[in-house]
């Protein structure tokens, strides 16, 4: 009984490899789908700078048209004071000018505070490219890496698929069957040692009869509280 046992943790140690290769495989597109989450993020990033950098620039030049706007108004006024003999439409015509004058030198505080925005803005368009350009190599690499990662796990798992087949059919049709029933509905492990006369699957204590009867080998013993089969620590 003590083989069997044996062979039983061998088959044990294969299918929790076997299951954990399986859950492995199962993350990869999870992990892709981050890293290409990541990239899109700084994509994005990146082009909500320079549409604000866009934005900026278009502000700034629809300044200027204004302030151009209202030099040819001040030119015409100008023009049109020199040809006016009335001293009323003269003066109301300099009133007109000087207020054109008032809202370029506004147009002009504004257009300074653009560019000032703009010049920052650059400097952070700079630095996300940057940072744009090196997390696209990361990922990359790391994409790369899970590329080769599958296939070293697919690789592994046909392995060890193998060596569970062959395990299997050297053992007790249905002690197997006993055993692949636990292992499916406890999720960890179908056979656990008994520590203390303790079992370390459900870690409770077992009879001193079950205990006596598990460090004998003769049987195969199973847990009172969990079912779990047990052998000797």
């Amino acid at each position: 009984m003590q083989a069997e046992l044996e062979q039983l943790l061998v088959l044990q140690d294969r299918q929790q490899k076997i299951k954990q290769i399986q859950t492995e495989i199962k993350n990869l597109p999870l992990q892709r789908q981050n890293l290409e989450a990541q990239l899109a993020g700084n994509v994005a990033a990146l082009a909500a700078l320079k549409h604000k950098a866009q934005h900026l620039e278009m502000d700034r030049k629809r300044l200027e048209l204004d302030a151009g706007t209202r030099q040819e108004s001040i030119s015409r006024l100008k023009t049109q004071q020199y040809e006016t003999r009335k001293n009323d439409e003269f003066r109301a015509m300099g009133n007109e000018i000087e207020r054109y004058e008032k809202e370029i030198r506004l147009i002009e505080d504004q257009e300074l505070e653009l560019m000032d925005q703009a010049e920052k803005l650059k400097v952070e368009v700079s630095a996300e490219e940057k940072k744009a350009s090196g997390s696209r190599e990361s990922i990359a690499r790391q994409m790369a890496d899970l590329e080769e990662k599958g296939k070293t796990l697919d690789a592994r798992l046909i392995e060890l698929t193998v060596e569970r087949t062959e395990l299997a059919g050297k053992i007790d049709e249905d002690l197997l069957g006993r055993f692949e029933r636990l292992f499916g509905s406890k999720g960890d492990a179908a056979i656990v040692a008994l520590d203390h006369e303790v079992c370390t699957g459900c870690h409770m204590k077992v009879t001193t009869q079950t205990a006596h009867r598990v460090k004998n080998g003769k049987e195969i013993v199973s847990c009172e509280q969990c079912g779990r089969i047990l052998y000797a620590a």
